[in-house]
């Protein structure tokens, strides 16, 4: 019975009927109190035949019909109370079968709202159950803030403050695309028009205030640890971005690509992907100014997908993203590696390479190592590259040099824009550290490999419109102030296709962007007025006569002063004069001499341990 008081009725009905028969002396089927000798005293029955030839027991009693007709009633009872309590138990079922085919749907409606509400949740903003439960908490807050009154002594403590400021890094994705980010554009004025009558919608940066990143001082290892995403989550929080736990061949690599309609562009990214050992973790960003109808694309293969689909730019597709510009909006190289750091979306480490360059099998595994072998979180390497005519083995793809350039020639040029210090051509040799790259002053824009927070923290300036050289100094300058540290690569994982040799008439051919000089003419001189103010190196020019809007965010960092580097590597930044022959201390001691003072944590070299001024020890002699 699944009622307690299932019987309780049958029970008083029997116990009823007992005391009546008693009352008439009715025994039958009923035990009857004992007799004095102890012996139960029980009727008397006989066994009468029926007619159908089964026995019935029949009392001897004058009151046995009476009996038996009530004992008939009790059982008719008893049988309607167990079929009604059959039926109850049957209900039951239905009900609990009811039950649960509700609680199923409720459920599924409660994970349909769920996954509305976490694919809506705005960027940054945890996920998944932590990230209900803050937004709950954020909730409770704002409706206690605004309907407790004061001294009601409401507990807040357990309430998250709704008005903390956020991180300024952004939640890193893996897979991402710009292709993906409708409503993440922003408009810009063009820098090359003073009265700002062309805007251009284009993609807003990662990270919007590289400031609140590196703070003015020295970034913390916590905060550089926080920028890189993974190809595989982390198996407990779902975070792509993982830090160096993350292992080195699922380490997501951006490349950024700025072409002015070069036909190889295409041939670049192809070599990128076809020559990696893991292609799956690349991202290739191409900032690509052509004039359509004339220029290919740079993310067309050179067959149709469909007539040959396994082309590494179809097979790639989802991983490369293509900001098309009209090529008479191009002003130079600083402007278009400006849009191209704004295709960077977190990515671990980051790659800045021409648009006529062929790397080497495995560069991705290569360049890496070399990162990590440095010790250095803040290291940048980078180099003018190699012509690439004899340096590629055409049956292996592997390297065939074992001489690299490095970066330490450098001297003031003049011109329509002014005095700037522009690189040389740079000393290729055998390196002089093995096992690591090596520690040079200078910056290069051809090629650089780098963790991905150099992108986030030293955006190209979107105020130097055609600006050629000088560009480096900027960068370089730039990311010095903010702690990073530049190497020479020990091994070239790529090389380049100059305009000479048997690449001559071909890349001859191809435009460049000063074919619109006449459109911007005047544009170049107050530009580098800005990039030569920012870095401190024309002091006789008055700050009023150049831009300083957004000078913070393209400006300076804390970490180390520009003084420190005039100083250290020899240059007047009034008199506009260099000590010369540095190669020579950069190839035979700048690496040990500075490495030692790298600090135990790897965030940079200390230069307030350095005291060193580089003198010219040969300044009649007109050689590197």
């Amino acid at each position: 019975p699944s009622h307690p008081h299932s019987f309780q009725p049958l029970s008083i009905a029997i116990d009823s009927a007992s005391a009546a028969e008693k009352m008439n002396g009715a025994t039958d089927g009923i035990v009857a109190p004992r007799s004095k000798n102890g012996r139960e005293a029980r009727s008397r029955k006989k066994k009468v035949s029926s007619g159908n030839g089964h026995g019935i027991d029949v009392s001897d009693s004058g009151e046995s019909r009476r009996s038996g007709a009530a004992r008939s009633d009790r059982v008719a009872m008893r049988k309607k109370r167990v079929h009604k309590s059959r039926a109850r138990k049957s209900s039951g079922r239905v009900n609990v079968i009811a039950l649960c085919l509700i609680a199923a749907v409720i459920f599924v409606l409660y994970l349909f709202v769920c996954l509305v509400f976490f694919r809506n949740l705005p960027e940054g903003e945890a996920k998944g159950m932590r990230g209900l439960v803050k937004k709950t908490k954020e909730q409770v807050g704002k409706f206690r803030a605004k309907h407790s009154k004061p001294n009601e002594g409401v507990q807040t403590e357990n309430v998250e403050d709704v008005d903390a400021p956020k991180s300024p890094v952004p939640v890193g994705i893996w897979p991402i695309s710009i292709r993906d980010e409708d409503g993440k554009f922003e408009d810009i004025k063009h820098p090359g028009f003073d009265d700002g009558h062309v805007t251009m919608s284009v993609p807003s940066f990662w990270a919007n205030d590289p400031v609140a990143i590196h703070e003015n001082k020295l970034m913390s290892r916590e905060r550089a640890l926080s920028i890189g995403t993974c190809i595989t989550p982390d198996p407990k929080t779902g975070s792509s971005t993982r830090g160096d736990a993350c292992p080195l061949n699922e380490r997501t690599i951006f490349v950024a690509i700025a072409s002015y309609r070069d036909w190889q562009c295409r041939d670049t990214v192809t070599s990128i992907f076809s020559a990696a050992t893991h292609p799956e973790r690349i991202r290739v960003a191409v900032v690509d100014q052509i004039v359509i109808g004339e220029d290919g694309s740079c993310d067309i293969p050179h067959s149709p997908c469909p007539e040959d689909p396994n082309q590494p730019i179809c097979l790639y597709k989802n991983q490369i993203d293509v900001f098309q510009m009209e090529a008479e909006l191009a002003v130079g190289p600083v402007f278009a590696r400006h849009m191209g750091h704004r295709l960077y979306r977190g990515e671990y480490y980051t790659m800045q390479s021409d648009a006529h360059v062929t790397f080497t099998k495995g560069w991705d595994v290569d360049i890496i190592s070399q990162q990590e072998a440095t010790g250095d979180e803040l290291a940048v390497l980078s180099t003018y590259l190699t012509d690439i005519t004899g340096s590629i083995d055409p049956k292996t793809g592997l390297s065939l040099r074992k001489t690299r350039p490095i970066m330490c020639n450098t001297e003031y040029e003049g011109g329509a824009q002014g005095k700037h210090l522009r690189h040389l051509s740079q000393p290729e040799g055998f390196p002089d550290i093995h096992g690591m790259p090596q520690l040079q002053p200078y910056w290069a824009a051809g090629y650089s490999f780098s963790r991905g927070h150099f992108v986030a923290v030293v955006p190209y300036d979107l105020y130097q419109p055609m600006i050629f050289q000088g560009e480096e100094m900027s960068i370089g300058l730039r990311g010095f102030t903010i702690g990073y540290d530049f190497f020479a690569p020990e091994r070239s994982v790529c090389f380049h296709s100059y305009a000479k040799g048997a690449n001559s008439a071909a890349r001859n051919k191809v435009p460049h962007f000063w074919e619109n000089s006449d459109k911007y003419k005047g544009q170049g001189i107050g530009a580098m007025k800005r990039l030569l103010g920012i870095v401190n190196m024309n002091p006789e020019v008055d700050p009023s006569e150049w831009n300083h809007v957004e000078e913070k965010k393209y400006g300076l960092g804390g970490a180390r002063k520009t003084s420190k580097f005039y100083e250290l590597y020899g240059i007047d930044v009034r008199k506009k004069t260099t000590q010369r022959h540095l190669c020579q201390f950069v190839r035979g001691k700048l690496h040990n001499m500075f490495m030692k003072h790298l600090r135990k944590d790897g965030m940079g070299i200390d230069y307030s341990k350095i005291d060193f001024e580089w003198k010219d020890p040969r300044p009649n002699d007109t050689g590197m």
